[in-house]
Parts: C-alpha cells; sequence; structure tokens
C-alpha cells in the first residue's frame, strides 16, 4: 500500500520512451515493458517530478475535470503497477531527515 506522502522515482535500470502522447516503460533487469495511454502517461511525468504523491494528485486535479476519489483512486493503482513490476521505486518522505528534537 503506498502513502501520498511518498515519493516516486525512476530506477536505473528503467528505460522509457515518450511517443506521440503516449509512453512504454521497459524494466531491463527482468525484459517486462508497460505501455501507458495519454493519461496514464502524464500521471507518471507528474509523479516523477513532483515532490511526494500527494503534489502529484494535487496537480492532476488541476489538470483534469475528474471526480478526487476516482483520480486519487486511479493515481494509486498506477503506481502500485508501476512499482510492483519494478518500473517505479517508492521512497518514504522522512527519509533522510533529521529527527526533530
Amino acid at each position: 500500500m503506498i502513502s501520498f506522502s511518498d515519493r516516486v522515482a525512476v530506477p536505473t535500470h528503467v528505460l522509457v520512451r515518450i511517443l506521440e502522447k503516449e509512453a512504454v516503460l521497459l524494466n531491463l533487469e527482468t525484459e517486462r515493458y508497460f505501455g501507458l495511454d495519454e493519461t496514464g502517461t502524464r500521471m507518471w511525468q507528474v509523479a516523477t517530478v513532483a515532490p511526494n504523491i500527494d503534489a502529484t494528485y494535487r496537480q492532476l486535479l488541476d489538470e483534469y475535470d475528474v471526480d478526487p476519489d476516482t483520480l486519487r483512486e486511479n493515481l494509486a493503482e498506477l503506481i502500485e503497477k508501476l512499482a510492483g513490476s519494478g518500473l517505479l521505486s517508492l521512497t518514504s518522505s522522512d527519509v533522510g531527515t533529521a529527527p526533530t528534537i
């Protein structure tokens, strides 16, 4: 289960090609690939540069005329699928931060 405070990154073993408005992601270690349609590609693009998944969600909510709950579910499902296939990595937002005293 992902947390919307997690950060998303593209592992070094993943090759990404965007053709027109669609994308193909290839895991070079497993040779598994995943095709994304226009909306999935946009979700992936925003998620890989946003500071966390919640920021991705908020930006996509501004860009698309969509029910907020539907977007939240679809975004979480896509990220979970890609992470499960080794095409994205998730990092907890508190990793690398010093504890407050």
